[in-house]
Formats: structure tokens, sequence, C-alpha cells
């Protein structure tokens, strides 16, 4: 007796098993796939669109983008702010539109965040050959620009047969759900292969849960955690992206206050702890605060939670300076517990810190210690009360002011988004985070245009919260695109475009290694043919007004603190738009990143630049 089947196409079939994919943590199930976005071009429209059309909303919502890019970018967003237990889909044609997505795969994988890409791709056939925006290589007739997106991709498969579409679609969900695995994942879709229709087996379109799992740790390793803890002197925690991935926080919190290890954290894992809680320390690296980096310096101890330490965390493997200073790294990956030549403790963040904390009942680091760094906290207040406040309300606010009237207006549940410029490292100093979901700064790979389309993945995510998308001007001319579906889909997200006319994170950096901020301001061309005259007359205001948003001009402190109070309270998409004093008013840095600097130049200001570099780079450590 045969089984019983359905007959579809590859892309019908395709949506209905996406559309039966859930995920389930601690009792809670989420949708795994919970909606498509989509550009059609020839490769796609016939295929996967009519697929979706025919599957209806119910089934597979669809959101329309306007660049492949930012499709993938909104879904990295949507999925960072579930921690990974729900992900979204991106179609698209053949061709630009598959190659666009190459640089949010590379973002989502770097980040450890899932995304589905499902780009067209020649036909399977080769019936006509070569079609339009096909690649033609001369000795490999199965390469396409697809290819492309294999090395940025956890999972990547060409599905040349419809039945081919079964095994590779559950690894394909495997890998999604899998936390110590997820990033990316591509299923190319030949066009003629997604139109052709095949016998399914019912089997395929029954629901389906990926459990994710928390691993506990081994019992030999949890032994020797323990043991390095309780004979450290001077511990320090670096909280990563894992703690929130794992919804660690309260584990986290409860581990901190009972044996009084303070916490730094990273781009990823700001938020860990709430900014007022006593051993939250703030960020730690190149962009992190005096007494994070104070303390790193000193440690004995530095125990990893969810950290992959980027050279911004290990200040170019120059900050963690003490000669005895060993490494204890917990995380769900192998690959990054054995960074630093660390022990390990591989296993889920939440379920690997309560057991930290069972096993080590009763232990406490010393008074003084706990005094040294609270202390040190205090003062770093301080310094951010400073560069926050501005003494005359009708004055051009600095960058750190705009924080500061931001800090001043958002709420608990708000979250503030940014990923590029000299934004990242003001926020890392300076943000004071209240919550896990408020700070989400994409620093993995630091990407112009992530904001914008990631507060659009927030919103769908978690509809009602207040959303900030903080963007430069040069990160505004990278991708404004999605501003259009954020109208079009009536989803009030705030952004506040700070103009300085030019690359200004780059320009400081081109400063400090040599470089003498060539080509990184906004102006005219001088006489002697540099980019030095006159700003130019560009309205980004203008710009944001013609997609569709609410804007607000605000010249001053007092301006600035009306709009951003409005914007907040607006149901539209709304833009405040602020030009800064360009003068640098944020603390320095308190730790080196290593930007390698001309050894032989004839120009002053690189000579000068490549001695601080030597200097620098001696203090350099391999910890083996």
């Amino acid at each position: 007796m045969n089984a019983r089947t359905r007959r579809l196409t590859t892309a019908q079939a395709l949506v209905r098993f996406l559309s039966a994919q859930y995920t389930e943590r601690d009792g809670v199930r989420r949708r795994l796939i919970a909606g498509t976005w989509g550009i059609f071009g020839h490769g796609n429209v016939a295929g996967v669109g009519q697929a979706l059309l025919e599957a209806g909303e119910d089934v597979m919502p669809f959101h329309q983008g306007r660049n492949e890019q930012s499709m993938v970018h909104a879904a990295v967003g949507f999925a960072r702010q579930l921690n990974r237990l729900s992900a979204q889909a991106v179609t698209t044609s053949i061709g630009p539109g598959a190659t666009n997505l190459v640089t949010g795969a590379a973002l989502a994988t770097i980040n450890r965040l899932p995304v589905l890409l499902l780009p067209g791709d020649y036909f399977a056939s080769h019936a006509p050959d070569p079609l339009l925006q096909q690649l033609e290589h001369p000795v490999e007739a199965d390469v396409s620009v697809n290819d492309t997106l294999r090395p940025v991709s956890r999972y990547f498969d060409r599905i040349t047969r419809p039945e081919a579409l079964i095994p590779s679609a559950l690894q394909a969900m495997r890998v999604l759900a899998d936390p110590a695995e997820t990033g990316a994942v591509t299923l190319a879709l030949p066009q003629d292969v997604q139109a052709e229709a095949y016998d399914w087996p019912e089997e395929f379109f029954a629901e389906r849960v990926w459990y994710v799992r928390r691993p506990a740790p081994d019992p030999v390793e949890l032994a020797a955690a323990v043991e390095a803890i309780r004979s450290a002197g001077r511990p320090l925690i670096v909280a990563g992206g894992g703690v929130h991935h794992s919804e660690a926080e309260e584990a986290l919190k409860a581990f901190v206050e009972a044996t009084g290890i303070p916490v730094a954290s990273t781009q990823a894992g700001k938020g860990s702890l709430r900014h007022d809680h006593p051993a939250d320390l703030g960020g730690i690296g190149h962009t992190g605060t005096a007494v994070s980096d104070d303390l790193a310096r000193t440690a004995d101890l530095v125990i990893g939670v969810g950290t992959r330490y980027t050279d911004f965390t290990t200040a170019s493997g120059t900050l963690f300076q003490n000669p005895e200073v060993r490494f204890l790294n917990l995380n769900i990956t192998g690959f990054d517990a054995h960074k630093l030549a660390a022990r390990t403790l591989v296993c889920d963040a939440k379920s690997g810190l309560e057991k930290l904390l069972e096993a080590l009942s009763g232990h406490r680091v010393g008074q003084e210690y706990e005094a040294e760094y609270r202390s040190g906290k205090d003062l770093w207040e301080e310094i951010v009360e400073a560069v926050y406040r501005a003494d005359d309300e009708n004055a051009v606010p600095t960058q750190t002011q705009v924080l500061g009237a931001l800090d001043a207006v958002v709420g608990d549940d708000d979250v503030v988004i940014n990923a590029a410029g000299s934004l990242p490292g003001d926020l890392h100093k300076l943000w004071r985070s209240r919550s896990p979901r408020q700070y989400h700064l994409e620093y993995g790979y630091s990407c112009m245009g992530y904001e914008i389309p990631a507060g659009i993945g927030v919103q769908q995510a978690a509809p009602g919260t207040p959303v900030w998308a903080l963007v430069g001007d040069g990160t505004y001319l990278m991708m404004p695109t999605e501003i259009v579906t954020a109208v079009q889909e009536g989803l009030p997200v705030n952004i506040v475009l700070i103009q300085n006319h030019g690359y200004a994170s780059i320009g400081g950096l081109s400063q400090e290694t040599g470089g003498e901020r060539f080509g990184t301001a906004y102006r005219f061309r001088a006489a002697d043919g540099t980019f030095t005259g006159a700003p130019l007359p560009v309205d980004l205001a203008a710009n944001a007004a013609s997609l569709g948003m609410d804007v607000r001009r605000a010249k001053t402190v007092r301006e600035l603190r009306e709009a951003l109070a409005a914007a907040r309270a607006s149901d539209r998409p709304t833009c405040v738009y602020v030009e800064t004093d360009p003068a640098p008013t944020a603390p320095p840095a308190e730790a080196w990143w290593d930007v390698p600097v001309a050894e032989t130049a004839s120009r002053e200001a690189a000579v000068e630049a490549r001695e601080r570099y030597d200097r620098q780079v001696a203090g350099r450590r391999r910890h083996l």
C-alpha cells in the first residue's frame, strides 16, 4: 500500500514545510520560520513567489523589502530580539538579488544568528544556457553566483531535484535551531526546479518541533572550573552575547550576587546585568570603561561567558597583562570555549552558571576587591554624568549629549540599535542598559546600514516596543531604503539621524594612524584636489521625509529633548535629525586596538603614528 502523498511544486512544498516547523525551549514553543521577506524577479516570481501567494498570509506571512541586504538585516534583528528561537526567511531572484545577500549572510553567521536564505538559481536542466544573469565558468558548469554564499553560510545546498529538498530542508532546520551551529543557511533554488511538481510524502508536512537543548557542563570540567574560581583572588567575568541568547541574565545575576565576582561586557553582552547593579562594570576592551579595563589588566582569572573574544574585547591581545592570568570559558561551542588556551565548560550559559553557583556554595571574593571595583564604578559614573550633561540648553549638542538626551527619554523596555561609526564606542562606554534587550549593537560585522532594517525586525518580533535606530549620515546614506517598508507596515521605528558631514569614526582613526583623515569628509573638493572644501548641501532630513517619515529637526539640546520625547510618543515612523558639535567629548579609549601603520613613510604624521604603534604592539601577549 502506497504512503499518502501530495502533489505540489518544489516551492509550494518548501513553503508548506517551513510553516510546520517549531522550536521549543523551557516549554515555550515558537514558529521557527515566522515569515518570509522577498523581492521578486524572474528567478523566483513563478516559483517561491507563486507558492507564497497560494499559501496565504496565515500559512506564511510575507514582508515586502526594498533591498536584499536590508531584508537579511531585518531578519537578523528579528532573530536576535527573540533569542534565536525564531527566524525569518529571505527569497530573491538570481543575479544581483542573490549576491546582495552576501553581506547580510556574513553578518548573520559572524554574529551566530539564524536566517534562511532562498535565492533563485540557474536552470538545473541547463535547457536555456546561458540565461539572463547567469555566471558562466569555463571549466565548472555547476558554479553560479550563489556560490559566493558558501563561505558565509553555516549550511549550503543547491536543490537540483525536487526530492533533494527533503533531506536538505531537514538539515537546514537542524542548523537554524542549533545554538552551537546557527547562522545563515542557504538553499539555492534553480528556477525550473522551483516550479516542478512532485508527489511529496505527507509526513514531510507534519508539524515538527526542534528542541533547543541546554547542555549541562561535564562533571570533570565543572570540578576544574570550581577549583580555578576558588583559587582566584581577582576573578573577572566577561559577559558576551551568549548570555542573552541563553536567557541567562537571571542566572548570571544570582551567580554574581552570591560570589561577588564583577562583570564586564562585550558589545553583544552589554545589558547582561542592569547598569546600576553594583557588580556591573560596563563595557570591556578598546571601547570599555576605565574600571573594566583596569581590572582586566590585573585579573588572575578571566571567566568568559558566551563570548568569542574579538580583538576589541582583548585590546588586540594587550589587555590581560597579569603574568599569572588564566582563562575559564563557558560557551556552548567548543570552538569558542577553547580560545586563549582556557579551561573549558562547553555547555549552555544558563545551565552552566547554575551548576557553577551550586558547586561554589559559600565562596565569595575578598571584601577589598569588592570595594575596589565598586569605587571604580562610582568614578566612571561621574564621567558618564559629565559627558551627558548639557550646561547650556540652547547650545548645539555634542554626540555624547545626544546619548544623554536619549537616556533621559527611553523606558526600560526600549531598544536602542546601532552597528557602525563612532557611536558604538560611545555607547559601549556610556550607555546605561536597563534591560537585557535594550542594548542592540551589531558589532560582529559592524555593518553600516544595519540599523534601520534591524529596527523593523525588532518591531516585528516585539510589537509595541519603542525602537531607536541610531545612525550617522554615512550610515544613513548606505541604506535608508527600508524606511519605505516601515511606513508601509505602520511600524513606528524611530531614527536618530546625527549629521557630522562624513565618516567621523574612520576620520578619527585615520588621524591616529597617520592617514590625516584622507577621504573621510563629505565636502567639496578644494583647490588642491582634496575633500576639504565646504560641507555638501545634502538635506538628509528632507530625504527621510520624502520616504514617508515624520521628521523633527533639532538644533539645540532643548529642541533635541523635545523631539525625542515627541518621537517616543508617536505611533508613526519618526526621524529626529540633529547636527552635532564635531568636537569629541567621549572619554578616550582605555585600551589599544591594533590597526597596522605604514612601516615606511615620508609624511610626518605617518612616521609619528608608526612610533606610537611600535610602542603599543610591544605589549601584546599570546596566552598559551
